[in-house]
């Protein structure tokens, strides 16, 4: 619910609008939501009671809640009743452990210049907002093309941000609560940027044909990372990320363990009381040796600021374990689709919590539950004991069936109860 100008909301719009607010404050009243998050928070300090579960539905909006089924005429309006029916379908029919807020959100306006060249990507579109990429990496020549680049800037709207809060206020204040919660970047790996300045292929090339000028394109970005985390902190554009924050790649933040000793409410917030995400899935076939000299150095100096973080998305890790585990404040840990789940087991016992990511092609191709029970079976039964949390994201579809997110959800349940009792 992001306003960039001038709103104005509709009576008719408004009442929609704030009869589905009405719906979420109802559920986020249900005792099940304290409940869950007391265990999220148990969770989060690895005294977990059970494992926690959640299903991803932004990928499958088109399916879920088409635009055809809005029933708002204006713009703005139409994006913040999808975003309600969203909140609204998970909780009345998916049914994981997400805990719904009966909050609404806006963010600090906040404008950055970019590095002074630009990749432009050339889209394929499927007609649903899917499809591959391509584009002319802007630099071309190592290290001598780096003299192009230059450290991002920031400027802070402020006219926009009270903008955002005010519209907000003008429909909801009585019903939901209106609050700041930014989420200025997603990830601190470093890699997807590098590669949008210099291309996939030619990131892995230049490991051996150009090394010092690739070493010194991730130092660059390595000194941009920390000096946009700087400026946020310096100018108080960070909000904390311990509640029902997307955390890492696929949680959420609900903790007692951040902000860190020493913050004080109403103060601004640190770089050191957040979750922080890295990871770098694009380099899943580079061997441990590259990642180790070309990556980790530059990524762990960022990820090392945030007070606890998460590592990992879509890349397997267990050929690389054992150089992301000398994060000094690594928590959450990513088992991916392809991972070896016996492996990451071993590798995390009893001192990280284990991010399964289920294959999401069990709840958007051929529906089989026999697969998707021994799928779940197998994760549980080698992690019996451990601080597990399974995440069913990166789905695309759902065969025009929107009843398959639940039913996985009443599957994982079952088998939890079958394996932990």
């Amino acid at each position: 619910m992001t306003v960039t100008t001038t709103q104005t909301v509709s009576v008719r719009d408004r009442e929609i609008l704030r009869r589905l607010g009405e719906r979420l404050a109802v559920l986020a009243a249900d005792p099940v939501m304290d409940e869950r998050r007391r265990l999220w928070k148990a969770h989060s300090v690895l005294h977990s009671e059970r494992p926690m579960l959640l299903a991803e539905v932004s990928g499958v909006l088109d399916e879920l809640i088409p635009l055809t089924a809005l029933t708002c005429e204006g713009e703005w309006a139409r994006g913040a009743e999808r975003g309600l029916r969203a909140r609204l379908f998970v909780a009345e029919e998916v049914g994981d452990d997400s805990v719904v807020e009966a909050k609404v959100y806006y963010r600090h306006a906040v404008q950055k210049s970019g590095y002074g060249v630009e990749a432009v990507m050339h889209r394929g579109d499927d007609g649903h907002g899917h499809g591959s990429a391509v584009w002319d990496a802007p630099l071309q020549t190592l290290p001598d093309d780096l003299d192009k680049l230059h450290f991002q800037e920031y400027h802070y709207d402020e006219a926009a941000t009270l903008q955002q809060q005010a519209l907000l206020e003008s429909v909801f204040g009585d019903v939901l609560t209106v609050t700041n919660q930014d989420w200025h970047w997603w990830t601190m790996g470093l890699t997807g940027t590098a590669i949008n300045l210099i291309g996939l292929e030619e990131l892995m090339l230049k490991m051996y044909d150009e090394p010092e000028g690739l070493h010194a394109l991730m130092a660059f970005l390595r000194d941009d990372h920390l000096r946009m985390l700087d400026w946020y902190e310096t100018h108080g554009m960070l909000t904390l990320n311990n509640d029902d924050s997307y955390i890492g790649s696929g949680s959420v933040g609900y903790t007692d363990a951040l902000p860190q000793p020493g913050y004080t409410p109403g103060e601004p917030v640190r770089i050191a009381d957040l979750w922080g995400l890295s990871e770098s899935q694009e380099t899943v076939s580079v061997s441990p040796g590259l990642f180790e000299e070309f990556v980790f150095p530059y990524q762990l100096p960022v990820i090392s600021r945030f007070g606890l973080s998460y590592y990992g998305c879509c890349e397997p890790l267990e050929r690389r374990w054992h150089i992301v585990k000398q994060i000094p404040n690594l928590r959450r840990v990513s088992v991916a689709p392809w991972s070896d789940e016996e492996a990451m087991a071993a590798n995390l016992g009893q001192e990280y919590i284990y991010c399964r990511k289920p294959n999401p092609a069990y709840v958007s191709t051929k529906w089989e539950e026999d697969i998707i029970r021994q799928d779940l079976r197998n994760t549980l039964e080698l992690t019996r004991g451990m601080a597990v949390e399974i995440a069913m994201k990166d789905v695309h579809t759902v065969a025009q069936q929107p009843w398959r997110l639940g039913r996985w959800v009443e599957i994982a349940r079952e088998e939890i109860a079958r394996v932990w009792g």
